[in-house]
């Protein structure tokens, strides 16, 4: 068994004109921005299947477009999310899922569920919602990551319910949403959103080399003793798990540049 899993540093989406002349070379055509990214970073977050449903072809472009090992991150649609009522949204949630994601085949990365900073936690009907998650589609493995932004999440009742559903919880690095560090599945999901672009790399060299050791201890299936635990007395398998991260700041002007650098510092 690998002593460690794969850790992955990406950004969010590679369709943004301040990146144009900064991480794309000037004379770059702007079909050929996802194939340059890709080879630059492991990971990307798409974030446009949150707000319209792709075609099957778009999927299978993508995946065309990138290297073997290359992985997308896939924001799952707000029609399943945004609702009172998470256990009726089985119908939404079949659309995205039969939408043509599996398309992208072994490029297909983890699913992210993002909820309203308004969403409260209800244990009845959030456990309603990990329970119509599917482990295929398509016959290809799934991978489900929960972003919770209200701060009624922060109890070990979630934590467990998470961990029952081998559901991941995003472990949010943000300025006014709450942070889940909790390991809760055979993968870890991180998004770093307090960079700067006054920073090249985004975040300050020494906050840079506290998150490759993070990201490093979860990759070797270990728990970072410097983050907050909703739940600090559950235990945790220790076994090597895949990583996620992603640089994802308010400018993101330098995102790019922070994700090749972190992704340095993890690999050497």
């Amino acid at each position: 068994m690998s002593k460690s899993g794969t850790i992955r540093v990406g950004i969010g989406g590679w369709t943004f004109e301040p990146w144009r002349g900064h991480f794309f070379p000037a004379d770059l055509k702007q079909k050929d921005e996802l194939n340059y990214a890709s080879r630059q970073l492991k990971v990307i977050e798409v974030n446009g299947t949150y707000y319209a449903t792709q075609k099957p072809e778009t999927f299978a472009k993508w995946a065309a477009d990138v290297p073997d090992d290359f992985i997308f991150s896939l924001k799952a649609t707000r029609f399943v999310t945004n609702r009172r009522v998470l256990a009726e949204a089985g119908e939404s949630m079949g659309k995205f899922l039969s939408s043509g994601i599996s398309e992208l085949g072994h490029h297909l990365g983890p699913l992210l569920w993002q909820f309203a900073p308004t969403k409260k936690f209800d244990p009845e009907d959030f456990e309603a919602f990990l329970k119509l998650l599917p482990e295929k589609q398509d016959g290809l493995p799934l991978r489900h990551v929960v972003e919770v932004r209200h701060d009624s999440f922060k109890v070990p009742e979630f934590v467990a319910l998470l961990a029952k559903y081998g559901v991941a919880p995003v472990c949010a690095e943000h300025f006014d949403y709450p942070m889940v560090a909790d390991v809760t599945a055979d993968f870890i999901y991180a998004r770093l959103q307090k960079g700067s672009d006054d920073i090249p790399t985004c975040y300050p060299e020494k906050d840079m080399k506290d998150w490759a050791a993070r990201l490093s201890r979860w990759a070797e299936g270990k728990v970072p003793d410097d983050l907050p635990l909703v739940d600090q007395g559950r235990k945790v398998e220790t076994k090597p798990r895949d990583v996620f991260a992603f640089m994802i700041h308010e400018g993101k002007v330098n995102a790019p540049h922070g994700a090749i650098a972190l992704q340095r510092q993890v690999d050497a």
